[in-house]
Protein backbone atom coordinates (compact mmCIF):
# COMPACT_ATOMS: atom_id res chain seq x y z
CA UNK A 1 0.00 0.00 0.00
CA UNK A 2 2.73 2.17 0.79
CA UNK A 3 4.05 2.83 -2.87
CA UNK A 4 0.18 3.49 -3.64
CA UNK A 5 0.05 5.91 -0.81
CA UNK A 6 2.70 8.06 -0.65
CA UNK A 7 3.63 9.96 2.34
CA UNK A 8 0.71 11.25 5.19
CA UNK A 9 1.23 14.30 7.05
CA UNK A 10 -0.04 14.31 10.98
CA UNK A 11 -0.45 18.02 11.97
CA UNK A 12 -0.83 17.58 15.38
CA UNK A 13 0.63 19.46 18.55
CA UNK A 14 0.22 16.46 21.40
CA UNK A 15 3.54 14.90 20.82
CA UNK A 16 2.02 11.59 22.26
CA UNK A 17 -0.72 11.00 20.02
CA UNK A 18 1.27 12.41 17.45
CA UNK A 19 3.73 9.80 17.33
CA UNK A 20 0.96 7.23 18.23
CA UNK A 21 -0.51 7.44 14.76
CA UNK A 22 2.52 7.84 12.94
CA UNK A 23 3.62 5.32 14.58
CA UNK A 24 0.31 3.20 13.91
CA UNK A 25 0.20 4.01 10.14
CA UNK A 26 3.65 2.98 9.58
CA UNK A 27 3.10 -0.74 11.09
CA UNK A 28 0.61 -0.46 8.09
CA UNK A 29 2.94 0.16 5.76
CA UNK A 30 1.88 3.78 4.87
CA UNK A 31 5.27 6.51 5.48
CA UNK A 32 4.05 9.19 7.81
CA UNK A 33 5.63 12.84 8.64
CA UNK A 34 5.16 14.71 11.83
CA UNK A 35 4.41 18.54 11.97
CA UNK A 36 3.48 20.39 15.06
CA UNK A 37 2.66 23.84 13.60
CA UNK A 38 2.39 25.69 10.08
CA UNK A 39 5.57 26.32 9.62
CA UNK A 40 6.50 22.79 9.97
CA UNK A 41 3.59 22.03 7.62
CA UNK A 42 4.90 24.36 5.25
CA UNK A 43 8.05 22.92 4.79
CA UNK A 44 6.46 19.70 4.25
CA UNK A 45 4.34 21.04 1.25
CA UNK A 46 7.41 22.46 -0.10
CA UNK A 47 9.48 19.97 -0.13
CA UNK A 48 6.81 17.63 -1.62
CA UNK A 49 3.20 16.96 -1.78
CA UNK A 50 1.87 14.50 0.39
CA UNK A 51 -0.73 12.23 -0.61
CA UNK A 52 -3.14 13.38 2.68
CA UNK A 53 -3.04 15.52 5.22
CA UNK A 54 -4.53 14.64 8.76
CA UNK A 55 -4.58 18.19 10.55
CA UNK A 56 -5.88 19.18 14.08
CA UNK A 57 -8.23 22.15 14.52
CA UNK A 58 -6.51 22.76 17.72
CA UNK A 59 -3.00 23.72 17.46
CA UNK A 60 -2.27 26.00 20.21
CA UNK A 61 -1.15 29.39 18.19
CA UNK A 62 -2.04 28.06 15.27
CA UNK A 63 -5.65 27.98 13.83
CA UNK A 64 -6.44 24.75 11.81
CA UNK A 65 -9.41 25.99 9.96
CA UNK A 66 -6.56 28.98 8.90
CA UNK A 67 -4.02 26.51 8.03
CA UNK A 68 -7.37 24.26 5.65
CA UNK A 69 -7.78 28.08 4.09
CA UNK A 70 -3.96 28.19 3.01
CA UNK A 71 -3.87 24.81 1.71
CA UNK A 72 -6.76 25.04 -0.32
CA UNK A 73 -5.28 28.02 -1.91
CA UNK A 74 -2.59 25.93 -3.31
CA UNK A 75 -3.87 21.93 -3.53
CA UNK A 76 -6.26 19.97 -3.46
CA UNK A 77 -4.66 17.53 -1.46
CA UNK A 78 -6.89 15.28 0.62
CA UNK A 79 -7.22 16.22 4.46
CA UNK A 80 -9.07 14.67 7.12
CA UNK A 81 -9.55 17.43 10.16
CA UNK A 82 -9.69 16.29 13.56
CA UNK A 83 -11.66 17.92 16.95
CA UNK A 84 -11.60 17.47 20.72
CA UNK A 85 -14.71 17.10 21.36
CA UNK A 86 -18.64 16.77 19.72
CA UNK A 87 -19.20 20.03 21.12
CA UNK A 88 -17.17 21.23 17.86
CA UNK A 89 -19.98 20.75 15.18
CA UNK A 90 -19.77 24.42 13.77
CA UNK A 91 -15.54 24.08 13.14
CA UNK A 92 -16.59 20.59 11.67
CA UNK A 93 -19.16 21.89 9.29
CA UNK A 94 -16.87 25.05 8.79
CA UNK A 95 -14.16 22.48 7.90
CA UNK A 96 -16.15 20.38 5.30
CA UNK A 97 -17.22 23.70 3.62
CA UNK A 98 -13.61 24.38 3.57
CA UNK A 99 -12.65 21.67 1.62
CA UNK A 100 -11.82 19.02 4.26
CA UNK A 101 -12.83 15.60 3.10
CA UNK A 102 -13.41 14.05 6.41
CA UNK A 103 -13.48 14.32 10.02
CA UNK A 104 -13.00 12.40 13.19
CA UNK A 105 -13.28 12.90 16.77
CA UNK A 106 -11.41 12.81 19.63
CA UNK A 107 -10.42 10.71 21.10
CA UNK A 108 -10.84 8.15 18.48
CA UNK A 109 -9.83 4.60 17.71
CA UNK A 110 -6.62 3.88 15.34
CA UNK A 111 -8.48 1.69 13.43
CA UNK A 112 -11.42 4.09 12.95
CA UNK A 113 -8.93 6.58 11.78
CA UNK A 114 -7.19 3.75 9.46
CA UNK A 115 -10.84 3.15 7.91
CA UNK A 116 -11.30 6.80 7.43
CA UNK A 117 -7.88 6.99 5.25
CA UNK A 118 -8.14 4.53 3.33
CA UNK A 119 -11.67 5.27 2.53
CA UNK A 120 -10.92 8.99 1.88
CA UNK A 121 -7.29 7.64 -0.55
CA UNK A 122 -10.16 5.27 -2.67
CA UNK A 123 -12.24 8.45 -3.31
CA UNK A 124 -9.55 9.93 -4.28
CA UNK A 125 -8.54 7.52 -6.34
CA UNK A 126 -11.74 6.75 -7.97
CA UNK A 127 -11.97 10.46 -8.61
CA UNK A 128 -9.03 10.49 -10.82
CA UNK A 129 -9.67 7.70 -12.60
CA UNK A 130 -13.23 8.84 -13.13
CA UNK A 131 -12.03 12.45 -14.81
CA UNK A 132 -9.30 10.91 -16.66
CA UNK A 133 -10.76 11.12 -19.96
CA UNK A 134 -11.34 14.88 -19.22
CA UNK A 135 -8.33 15.44 -18.10
CA UNK A 136 -6.76 14.41 -21.28
CA UNK A 137 -8.81 16.40 -23.54
CA UNK A 138 -8.03 19.28 -21.33
CA UNK A 139 -11.85 20.36 -19.62
CA UNK A 140 -14.93 21.42 -20.49
CA UNK A 141 -17.14 23.42 -22.20
CA UNK A 142 -20.52 24.83 -22.00
CA UNK A 143 -23.06 27.94 -22.66
CA UNK A 144 -19.87 30.21 -23.67
CA UNK A 145 -18.35 28.86 -20.16
CA UNK A 146 -14.82 26.91 -20.03
CA UNK A 147 -13.53 24.69 -17.78
CA UNK A 148 -9.71 24.02 -17.72
CA UNK A 149 -8.86 21.13 -15.80
CA UNK A 150 -5.24 20.81 -15.47
CA UNK A 151 -5.41 24.28 -14.09
CA UNK A 152 -8.57 24.34 -12.17
CA UNK A 153 -9.38 27.54 -14.18
CA UNK A 154 -13.22 28.56 -15.07
CA UNK A 155 -13.38 31.00 -17.29
CA UNK A 156 -16.39 33.12 -18.73
CA UNK A 157 -17.38 34.01 -22.04
CA UNK A 158 -15.83 37.27 -21.74
CA UNK A 159 -12.77 35.45 -21.16
CA UNK A 160 -12.86 36.45 -17.19
CA UNK A 161 -11.73 33.95 -14.91
CA UNK A 162 -13.93 33.37 -12.27
CA UNK A 163 -12.33 32.02 -8.80
CA UNK A 164 -13.80 28.74 -7.33
CA UNK A 165 -13.61 26.40 -3.66
CA UNK A 166 -12.74 22.96 -3.99
CA UNK A 167 -16.44 22.34 -3.54
CA UNK A 168 -17.63 24.65 -5.48
CA UNK A 169 -14.85 22.88 -8.45
CA UNK A 170 -15.64 19.47 -7.54
CA UNK A 171 -19.76 20.05 -7.62
CA UNK A 172 -19.19 21.64 -11.18
CA UNK A 173 -17.41 18.80 -12.38
CA UNK A 174 -20.36 16.46 -11.06
CA UNK A 175 -22.56 18.44 -12.84
CA UNK A 176 -20.26 18.86 -15.89
CA UNK A 177 -19.82 14.39 -15.94
CA UNK A 178 -23.51 14.44 -16.27
CA UNK A 179 -25.36 16.90 -18.20
CA UNK A 180 -28.59 16.77 -19.08
CA UNK A 181 -29.52 14.27 -16.39
CA UNK A 182 -31.15 14.79 -12.97
CA UNK A 183 -28.36 14.50 -10.39
CA UNK A 184 -29.87 13.65 -6.60
CA UNK A 185 -28.53 15.55 -3.17
CA UNK A 186 -26.69 11.51 -2.75
CA UNK A 187 -24.89 11.80 -5.44
CA UNK A 188 -24.17 15.42 -5.38
CA UNK A 189 -22.63 14.86 -1.47
CA UNK A 190 -20.85 11.56 -2.88
CA UNK A 191 -19.41 13.41 -5.76
CA UNK A 192 -17.89 16.11 -3.95
CA UNK A 193 -17.00 13.79 -0.83
CA UNK A 194 -18.83 15.77 1.41
CA UNK A 195 -18.99 13.98 4.96
CA UNK A 196 -22.09 11.56 5.15
CA UNK A 197 -23.35 13.03 8.48
CA UNK A 198 -23.50 16.55 6.72
CA UNK A 199 -26.96 17.42 5.96
CA UNK A 200 -28.32 17.54 2.79
CA UNK A 201 -29.20 20.70 2.56
CA UNK A 202 -25.05 21.95 2.72
CA UNK A 203 -25.85 20.69 -1.20
CA UNK A 204 -27.94 23.49 -1.51
CA UNK A 205 -25.63 26.18 -0.53
CA UNK A 206 -23.39 24.83 -2.80
CA UNK A 207 -25.45 24.96 -5.79
CA UNK A 208 -26.86 28.54 -4.23
CA UNK A 209 -22.90 29.81 -4.24
CA UNK A 210 -22.44 28.13 -7.94
CA UNK A 211 -25.68 29.64 -9.36
CA UNK A 212 -24.43 33.02 -8.10
CA UNK A 213 -21.06 32.65 -10.34
CA UNK A 214 -22.65 31.14 -13.10
CA UNK A 215 -26.44 32.21 -13.74
CA UNK A 216 -27.03 35.71 -15.10
CA UNK A 217 -30.30 35.89 -12.76
CA UNK A 218 -29.76 33.49 -9.70
CA UNK A 219 -33.15 33.67 -8.63
CA UNK A 220 -34.36 32.06 -12.49
CA UNK A 221 -31.77 29.57 -13.33
CA UNK A 222 -31.37 28.52 -16.72
CA UNK A 223 -27.86 26.54 -16.01
CA UNK A 224 -28.34 24.70 -12.70
CA UNK A 225 -31.94 23.50 -12.53
CA UNK A 226 -33.58 22.48 -9.71
CA UNK A 227 -35.64 18.60 -10.34
CA UNK A 228 -38.31 19.04 -7.68
CA UNK A 229 -38.70 15.62 -5.27
CA UNK A 230 -34.86 14.65 -7.06
CA UNK A 231 -32.11 17.30 -6.75
CA UNK A 232 -31.10 19.07 -9.89
CA UNK A 233 -29.63 19.01 -13.26
CA UNK A 234 -26.95 20.73 -14.97
CA UNK A 235 -29.58 21.91 -18.17
CA UNK A 236 -27.07 22.98 -20.96
CA UNK A 237 -24.98 20.83 -23.45
CA UNK A 238 -21.68 20.20 -22.51
CA UNK A 239 -18.27 19.41 -25.56
CA UNK A 240 -15.17 18.24 -24.15
CA UNK A 241 -12.11 19.59 -25.62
Amino acid sequence: MSAEVGHIVVVDDDPTLRQMVIRYLEEHNIPAKAAVNRSELNRHLETGQPNLIILDLRLGQDDGLDLLREIRLHSDVPVIITTGHRLDEIDRIVGLELGADDYIIKPFSLRELMARVRAVLRRQKASRVAHAPALERGGYRFDGWKLERRSRRLVDPNEVTVPLSKGEYALLLAFLDAPQRPLTREHLLQATRVHEDIFDRSIDVQVLRLRRKLEVDPTAPRVIQTQRGIGYVFAVPVDLF
